[in-house]
């Protein structure tokens, strides 16, 4: 899965869970663009445009990371949280710095594409 945030583009390895699954499928009709914000000083959130399957569980974040949140919203982590999640993808080969520098500033549109 490719994510471009401005002139970013990372790839995130989808994770073995059926809202991954479903997630992988959505992206199978063409790229989807999600409007995001910063929250916590550690990550940036937006709506997805249908939910997904939950299987949350509690799982401590790290930068890379990449969840779903109550079942409609997508959360990149730069930082840590621990909540509720169900894992949706990982962000491969990124430093801590590379993920705070593209996700923690004013950027709000996060495109996701297979």
């Amino acid at each position: 899965m490719q994510i471009q945030i401005g002139d970013t583009t990372f790839t995130a390895a989808p994770a073995d869970t059926e809202a991954a699954r479903a997630l992988l499928d959505l992206l199978a009709d063409g790229p989807v663009t999600i409007q995001a914000e910063n929250y916590g000083g550690f990550e940036k959130v937006g709506s997805l445009p249908q939910a997904l399957p939950r299987q949350d569980g509690s799982i401590t974040t790290n930068p890379g990371d990449i969840m779903l949140y109550q079942g409609d919203s997508i959360v990149f982590f730069y930082g840590s949280n621990t909540w509720a999640y169900t894992r949706l993808a990982t962000i491969q080969d990124a430093s801590a710095e590379e993920l705070r520098q593209a996700f923690g500033g004013s950027e709000t549109s996060i495109t996701l594409s297979r």
